[in-house]
């Protein structure tokens, strides 16, 4: 399989502090420590809007160390370079006693930082273009804020190749999986939905009151299967109501063919409806290493309505338990793993080879026809197993879209026993 080149820009390590005193200093009525920073991090130069985050900057006096922790993440192929315009990390810090829900609404801007980004030395290498402290500016000035806030951060690039699956048409429809390369496809997986119990205890029950024993499994060219997404706890709704709840969620089970001819648990997928009148179906993933607990990896929701992304980051996503700081160390690259350009402190990458992107998958809202689109990092992709577990989490995620619809709404032909 030949992967498509991505470009991966991370920003991290923000903290702000005043140089003339021991604390950071601001003027008006709000004290420091009842007061918060943002910033909003834009990449301009690129699409119209541009991309942007928004992060915490944490308040350090002069004798604290700057934190170790990613801010933001943007993730492009590199063959959009040529139509970016002088591409540059623009970062603007703002002051409040609010939430950061509305943080712009409130907010005073303590000052603003540009960061040149020459992309075209991210060919085969990480290329870091700022890692340190710089003085805050006011608004297209040039002058120093007013109270000369110094604000640490680091701005790096690195080569993120991945792999790019698309489906041919709805998982449950069980269509043919290409691979996707430019203007380029080719088929390299089929899949076959199925349903596991053929004759339900209550059929008449079934239809209408869970949705259960749905199982898409995926097999390579050849016909041989080499990865299936199981569901193995039914979504039905909470008492008195017609959602899949939180509580009591919805599971599947990725499995994938071991060396020996058996199937191991490589994952569990769990999706439930928002409470309320939200459209939202919320999601977590657990990988199952074999010899220790699972490891949440992802975990937030996506619109049924509209649709949205799966994604798997171990750089900015969910903590692990087992990693209570999250740490990013983005200017040394200690504890990264050879080639990667990472420089991730999780010790997650050392015991199961997940840093990083992971995958991430694309999903359309409801009334279009979802034919997923899943990206899968190169370094996690050891054989033709590997890639198929991701595209069966995909599968699986899709069709619980499906599984997590109102029970007062009636699910297409294919999806009904």
């Amino acid at each position: 399989m030949d992967p498509c080149s991505f470009l991966r820009i991370l920003i991290g390590n923000l903290a702000i502090k005043s140089p003339s005193s021991s604390k950071p200093s601001f003027s008006g009525k709000v004290h420091p420590s009842s007061s918060t920073c943002y910033c909003e991090i834009k990449l301009k130069g690129v699409d119209s809007p541009p991309p942007f985050h928004v992060a915490a900057v944490p308040l350090i006096s002069e004798s604290e160390t700057h934190p170790h922790s990613l801010a933001a993440t943007f993730d492009f192929p590199k063959s959009q370079i040529s139509n970016f315009k002088n591409p540059l990390i623009k970062i603007s810090v703002f002051k409040t006693n609010t939430n950061p829900s509305c943080v712009f609404n409130t907010a005073k801007l303590v000052g603003q930082i540009s960061i040149p980004l020459d992309l075209t030395l991210v060919e085969s290498r990480p290329c870091s273009f700022h890692n340190g402290w710089t003085a805050l500016t006011l608004n297209n000035t040039g002058k120093s804020s007013v109270q000369g806030q110094l604000l640490h951060l680091t701005v790096r690039a690195e080569p993120d190749p991945r792999f790019i699956f698309r489906f041919d048409g709805e998982p449950e429809c069980s269509p043919q999986v290409f691979q996707v390369k430019g203007e380029v496809k080719q088929p390299v997986f089929t899949c076959k939905f199925s349903f596991r119990d053929k004759n339900p205890s209550n059929p008449v029950q079934f239809p209408s009151m869970d949705r259960k024993g749905w199982s898409i499994t995926i097999h390579d060219l050849s016909g041989s299967p080499v990865a299936c997404a199981s569901m193995v706890t039914p979504f039905v709704p909470s008492p008195g109501s017609q959602r899949v709840s939180k509580s009591n969620p919805g599971a599947w089970l990725i499995i994938k063919p071991d060396g020996d001819g058996t199937w191991k648990p490589w994952g569990r997928l769990e999706a439930w409806r928002e409470p309320g009148y939200s459209n939202s179906v919320g999601y977590r993933f657990d990988v199952l290493p074999a010899t220790a607990d699972p490891v949440t990896l992802a975990g937030c929701s996506i619109s049924s309505q509209n649709g949205g992304k799966f994604t798997i980051d171990v750089t900015s996503g969910v903590t692990p338990v087992n990693t209570p700081n999250g740490s990013w160390d983005l200017g040394s690259g200690s504890g990264s793993r050879p080639g990667s350009g990472s420089g991730s402190d999780f010790s997650l990458e050392n015991q199961f080879l997940y840093s990083g992107f992971v995958m991430s998958a694309r999903f359309d809202g409801e009334k279009k026809c979802s034919k997923p689109e899943v990206e899968v990092g190169v370094k996690h992709v050891t054989c033709t197993e590997d890639a198929a577990a991701f595209v069966a989490l995909a599968a699986a995620m899709d069709l619980s879209m499906d599984a997590c619809k109102l029970f007062s709404q009636k699910l297409r032909k294919e999806l009904r026993q």
